[in-house]
This record gives structure tokens, sequence and C-alpha cells, in this order.
């Protein structure tokens, strides 16, 4: 299953937020969206999940989910959005409440989500007792659950330490690795983008406008080579120079606030 962001633009009042963004991530690919902050990354996740209806386009799917998919487009937030009075399996069962009726059949589902992401051994666990790298995995086993097509992810690795982050990043790799599930993912920090990412879509500064598509010529299993690292560094450096005075610009005027 394909999503498309065709000629999307977004005022909130008199502020244009995104100008014309078209795009597509493709069934199975892993589309980063980066730029300046302010430039409308988050907004844009937004509206391709349906969370809030674009001034003018369209985000759209095409093709068919897979036949074991119970909702198509699934987020992962930076914040968690855990329920605090549900154990670790019950915030990954809640999605699955209405949709599998039978609670042996839930169970299976639970128990190869936690699996997945190294969690078996906390699911009567709360989020108060787990660390945040932890949390956010209990947030990636709730949307696997429902085996989307396309996970859309916003920031979810922003709030961790770069060591946690490391581990995540590693995780994500795995996960994605069999290309059975797309995801777009926005970002602000570029290691990220090019370690996980097949295309990178780079945002000018508000009105958030597509600058540049940036391929990744690189598997992912290929970039967790130390052999990769200065390629890495290399588009690190390419994609920074795409974004800096226009970050350097958005910085002034905070300052000057």
């Amino acid at each position: 299953m394909d999503l498309i962001a065709d000629h999307i633009s977004h005022r909130f009042g008199a502020l244009d937020v995104l100008d014309d963004v078209s795009f597509t991530a493709r069934a199975g690919e892993v589309v980063a969206v980066v730029g300046p902050s302010g430039c409308g990354k988050s907004t844009l996740l937004s509206i391709l999940g349906g969370l809030l209806e674009p001034s003018s386009g369209v985000a759209k799917l095409r093709g068919v989910a897979p036949p074991e998919s119970l909702n198509p487009l699934t987020f992962v937030f930076q914040d968690f959005a855990l329920l605090p009075w549900c154990t670790v399996a019950e915030n990954v069962e809640f999605p699955l409440l209405n949709a599998i009726v039978d609670a042996a059949a839930r169970r299976a589902v639970v128990d190869d989500a936690l699996s997945r992401t190294g969690l078996s051994d906390f699911r009567k666990a709360y989020p108060k007792q787990l660390s945040g790298g932890m949390r956010q995995r209990v947030g990636i086993a709730r949307a696997l659950a429902v085996r989307p097509a396309i996970l859309l992810m916003d920031e979810p690795l922003s709030a961790l330490d770069s060591q946690t982050r490391e581990l995540l990043m590693e995780d994500f790799v795995r996960l994605l690795a069999d290309a059975t599930m797309g995801a777009v993912y926005v970002t602000h920090n570029l290691e990220e983008a090019v370690r996980l990412a097949d295309r990178i879509v780079v945002l000018s500064r508000r009105p958030g406008r597509v600058r540049e598509v940036v391929p990744i010529p690189m598997t992912r299993a290929e970039r967790g080579e130390l052999h990769a690292r200065e390629k890495l560094l290399a588009l690190q450096n390419e994609l920074w120079s795409l974004i800096r005075t226009e970050a350097i610009d958005v910085e002034r005027e905070v300052q000057r606030g």
C-alpha cells in the first residue's frame, strides 16, 4: 500500500504552514521528512494520518493493505501516549479490543508484539515502572499489534538519551528489515534520517515546501557496517547544507522573539 501526499497545503488562520507538498511513500518504503524547526513536519504527518484536514490538496492511500492489517496507518508518538493505569500488555491490547473479539486471539497478537519488541518479561509492568526507552518500545509494540501497512512516526526518539536512541534505531532497522511495513518518519535528527530512510524529503522553512528528495544509496543492513560511516556522514552533511541557512534564520527569529 502506498501513501500519497498530493499537493498538500495548510494554514492555521493567517499563518501558512505547508505549501503544495507532494511525495509518495511506496509500499515497504521508509520516507523521512526533515527541515528547519517550524516548517510543518508534524502538521504534515497529522494530515497524512487523517488527524487534520488540509486547507487544500489531499492525502490518500493507493493499493490494498495486507490481509492481516487491522489499521493501515498507525502512529508512534514522541511522548509515548500510554495509558498509565494499564499494564504493558493492556496498553498493547487496547487498540485490539474492538477489532478482535476472541480473547485468546488477542492474547496471541499481544504476545507476538511483545516478543518482537523485547518486552515479554515486562508484560505486567506499568509505564511508571519503565525507562523512557522501554515506554517507547511499548508504543511501538502497540503500533505493531494492529499490523499496519505504514507507520507514521513523529520524532519517536527525540525524548530519549543518545544510548537509548541508538538501541531503538537498531530495533527499527530490524523491524523494517523485511519491507512488509513502510513508514513516514518525521525527525529533526539527520543521523536518524540517513540511518533509517530509503528517501528523505527535505522541507523548506515555513511555509514548508519540498526543496529536495534525497535517496539513500545503501540498504539499511549496509549502513550498519563500519565502512559505511563515512558515507553516512557525507549524506548528513549534504542534508545539513540544504537546511543550514534557513535553520539559522529560524533560530534568529526565535531569539528576536
